[in-house]
């Protein structure tokens, strides 16, 4: 059968310890998105509205770790002609935005009053993860290629700056940075309309909307910027420990900024790109350091398996946990039906959740694995 996107047969040389930082974006984004319940840690649950918990930093790194993975390929791209280069980044742009659109509609029915039913289709939520994603990628991507990597850095400056001007000055006084009064909600309910965002938050809102995809550029130029440094000054202590200082020296600024900007992922506050650009850079500091300099790599295989076929397994994740949902066992859905029947009796609730969310990690890490050893890596 053949494969609905390119297959490669090999893996094209980088350093091991940015594909475990892309395997633990994964397998941890697998995680946090696969609860067996709606009882579960609070690392594991994004913050309710201003704050962070582990779980905020999961989105961000997997757009980090595509900068990253641009710093190897962008060479490429310089290799070829403008219109090339054009079809590919439009191309792959497309693609990604229209898996979002196909996971945000499928299973494609619910379960209404007894029955199933088919979805309404006009009423598609049409802002998403990967839309997000798909938007990044082609920006930093043209940016790059027509004017450079200085001027990608200059603009992603200059846009979480112009974020805050527009959040604070749009928003509602006296606090413009809140659910109901924010900026970000505005912009999307006059591009899109109501019909076509989220409305998990009780009002028509989008965690992954239109206005809050600007300053999330930035988080793909800074994993641009991390690639290239550790091509350019390659695996020493000095330049590692450089870019661990440079993580915490974004942290602590994220921390100040707080103060007048709230660190909040769902409007996706430039404090907020700060302080995971700044945690990206250490913990990708410290893989490097063990993984590349002292040869630790007991488990790093493992991860692996999620770095090299990232974003089909999230797709397989996303597919596997949405099905589960809307189908019927017994009066419940799937999911609350396994989690009850299986992982319940076995262990106290806040545990039993994590242990479902671990089982369907484990399903796609399988997967994946045959995958990997197979040579198979799936590449929109």
């Amino acid at each position: 059968m053949r494969a609905p996107f390119p297959i490669k047969t090999s893996i094209p040389t980088r350093f091991e310890s940015l594909d475990v930082l892309r395997g633990l974006t994964v397998a941890f984004m697998v995680i946090v998105n696969s609860p067996g319940s709606n009882v579960g840690y609070t690392q594991l649950e994004h913050a309710p509205w201003n704050g962070f918990t582990l779980t905020d930093l999961v989105f961000p790194t997997f757009l980090f770790v595509m900068g990253n993975a641009m710093s190897f390929t962008i060479r490429k791209y310089n290799k070829e002609n403008q219109r090339s280069f054009l079809t590919k980044v439009f191309k792959r742009t497309l693609i990604i935005y229209l898996i979002g659109i196909f996971l945000n509609a499928y299973p494609f029915f619910r379960f209404v009053n007894g029955h199933y039913e088919w979805i309404d289709f006009t009423a598609i939520r049409l802002v998403h993860v990967l839309g997000r994603i798909a938007i990044c990628y082609c920006v930093v991507s043209l940016i790059i290629y027509y004017s450079g990597p200085i001027t990608a850095y200059v603009f992603s400056a200059v846009a979480i700056l112009v974020y805050w001007w527009i959040l604070y000055h749009f928003g509602d006084q006296p606090d413009p940075y809140s659910l109901t009064g924010n900026a970000v909600s505005k912009f999307d309910l006059f591009v899109l309309g109501t019909k076509h965002i989220w409305h998990g938050e009780g009002v028509p809102f989008d965690p992954e909307g239109l206005l809050s995809t600007l300053p999330a550029i930035a988080n793909v130029t800074a994993g641009y910027f991390a690639g290239q440094y550790i091509q350019r000054a390659g695996i020493s202590k000095p330049g590692i420990l450089r870019l661990a200082m440079a993580g915490v020296l974004l942290a602590l600024i994220a921390a100040g900024w707080a103060h007048v900007f709230p660190i909040n992922k769902k409007i996706w506050t430039s404090s907020y790109v700060l302080l995971t650009v700044g945690l990206d850079l250490l913990i990708l500091a410290i893989l490097v350091f063990v993984i590349e300099i002292a040869k630790m790599r007991r488990g790093a295989k493992f991860f692996l398996v999620f770095g090299r076929n990232p974003l089909i397994l999230y797709i397989l994740s996303y597919l596997i946990v949405k099905l589960l949902y809307y189908l019927q066992v017994d009066g419940v859905n799937a999911r609350d039906w396994i989690y009850k029947s299986v992982f319940l009796p076995l262990i106290d609730p806040v545990n039993a959740s994590l242990l479902f969310s671990l089982t369907v990690m484990m399903i796609v890490w399988i997967v994946g694995y045959f995958m990997n050893k197979n040579k198979l890596y799936v590449k929109v």
